[in-house]
């Protein structure tokens, strides 16, 4: 077994976890941290995707009685078929995108620079709406407005909204949470729904780019030796596990967090390790590729 190997999937794993549902974009974490464990090649690109899907399944196992209850009452439950539709209507554009796009943005796109400059956009958008947001919050409530509690509330037209945002986080830095939260409370949907909406969107999205991945390395098998293919395999597993631990305590944190926090301290984070990325590129203290 290759120890090396194993420890660099065991830190990507954890990295991935912890970052995934927080406005943090877990691809910049996973391109930056690859790139300084040099596990950016090929294997490595399709390690990130793979391992992604254990903190979809820490969400599922964290939700298993939301999703239980909509799987049995699909066909007698108009909440439940108008959730599953919502959540359709919410993954199709970013999907459809990354069919199109996906190619070019991994092209172009995936190196440090471009990353740590989504960093820092996305933390200015995250300032914003928080301000919005707060302003919102101080602003008298309208007699007959429309509230909203729970995803349960959301509609159609809400669910397309959130998806269109959902697209800028093609861009990688800017996060796939962060773009489903931030976009869901700029269009109006209270922080705690939009966290969690965003948790179930997760699922299709980003269940389906694992699935492409598989599907890819099916067909076009990267060509390692017998050993090697073994060792690269266990470090997917161990990847795998590190990533369902680590995302299962984020997800429960997050969700007692923004009951009472704003994303701001995020956004804060966001301009500093963005900075840092920058700074290191421009003086050759880090050798980014």
């Amino acid at each position: 077994m290759d120890l090396l190997l194993l420890g660099k999937a065991l830190i990507l794993g954890i990295v991935e976890g912890l970052t995934e549902f927080l406005p943090i974009s877990s691809t910049g974490h996973l391109i930056l941290v690859g790139d300084l464990l040099g596990f950016n090649d090929e294997r490595g690109k399709a390690f990130e995707v793979i391992i992604q899907f254990g903190a979809i399944l820490a969400v599922c196992w964290e939700y298993r009685s939301k999703l239980w209850s909509v799987v049995s009452t699909i066909q007698t439950s108009k909440a439940s078929q108008r959730f599953v539709i919502n959540v359709l209507i919410a993954s199709i554009p970013a999907m459809t995108l990354a069919l199109l796009l996906g190619k070019y943005i991994k092209q172009f796109l995936f190196s440090p620079v471009p990353v740590a400059m989504a960093f820092i956009g996305g933390a200015l958008v995250i300032f914003w709406a928080e301000h919005r947001q707060a302003q919102m919050m101080k602003a008298p409530s309208k007699a007959g407005a429309r509230v909203i509690d729970s995803v349960d509330d959301l509609k159609p037209i809400d669910a397309l909204k959130v998806g269109l945002a959902q697209c800028a986080a093609l861009i990688p830095g800017t996060s796939r949470s962060g773009a489903t939260i931030i976009g869901g409370m700029l269009f109006g949907l209270p922080r705690a729904v939009a966290t969690e909406f965003s948790f179930f969107l997760a699922i299709p999205v980003i269940g389906g780019a694992t699935a492409y991945e598989l599907l890819k390395l099916w067909i076009n098998p990267i060509q390692t030796g017998g050993a090697e293919t073994m060792h690269f395999g266990w470090a997917i597993v161990a990847g795998f596990i590190a990533a369902f631990i680590s995302a299962f305590i984020c997800v429960r944190w997050l969700i007692h967090y923004v009951a009472s926090h704003t994303f701001v301290p995020f956004a804060w984070y966001r301009i500093v390790f963005g900075v840092v990325v920058l700074i290191t590129a421009y003086t050759g203290l880090v050798a980014w590729s």
